[in-house]
């Protein structure tokens, strides 16, 4: 996946993650799912067009349109008030994908720490299928924060190394890679089990004391 795109990536994410728990408005964070989702259609489509039939390219472009189907799909379900199974399922289609692609960027690639972002995103999106497709909204929240920490983890960090050429993709790094997405799924379970505090209501003004009958006459 090219630095740019997975930038923005981090970015659309972000985003969705804030709108899963709570913060922004599913109608707010369409336009973003709109920019996004269709720069993750036209690239990997010109990519493919002039590849000349390189594996490589192909495969690479490929990935691509898991993302852009996907936001394109948060988009309009957000804008049309569509119900979430549909994209549910899909996600679930994206999960076993990924998997799949995390083992080709540790074997065929030899991009090892993209292979553990992959399978980072496979829980992800299998995430996505629980929340919505199978109407777990008891995992809503967990799965808002797990969003969050992922689109800075495995999208916004690693476009600014590429951007930078500071990238570097070994045993190390893969470990690294791994067992940070570990902990933010531990964090994101933590943090999914705290409820809002509901603010404190004011007590109801007391009645005023009743003054004695006789002291009345």
């Amino acid at each position: 996946m090219g630095s740019v795109g997975l930038l923005y990536v981090g970015a659309v994410l972000f985003i969705n993650g804030l709108m899963l728990l709570g913060k922004i408005p599913g109608k707010a964070a369409a336009p973003m799912n709109y920019f996004v989702g269709f720069m993750q259609v036209i690239f990997p489509t010109l990519l493919i067009l002039q590849s000349e039939g390189d594996p490589a390219v192909v495969l690479g472009a490929s990935g691509l349109y898991l993302f852009g189907f996907t936001y394109l799909y948060v988009a309009l379900n957000q804008t049309f008030n569509l119900a979430g199974e549909g994209l549910g399922w899909f996600s679930l289609f994206v999960a076993v994908v990924a998997v799949v692609m995390g083992y080709l960027n540790f074997t065929s690639v030899n991009d090892p720490v993209f292979g553990a972002i992959w399978l980072i995103w496979a829980v992800l999106w299998f995430m996505f299928f629980l929340v919505l497709g199978l109407r777990r909204d008891s995992l809503t929240r967990t799965t808002g924060w797990f969003t969050v920490i992922v689109a800075h983890l495995t999208g916004t960090v690693p476009a600014l190394l590429l951007l930078a050429g500071e990238y570097r993709s070994d045993s190390f790094w893969t470990w690294v890679m791994g067992v940070c997405g570990v902990l933010a799924l531990a964090a994101s379970v933590m943090l999914g089990r705290q409820q809002d505090t509901p603010a404190t209501e004011p007590p109801p003004p007391e009645s005023p004391p009743r003054r004695n009958a006789r002291a009345a006459v």
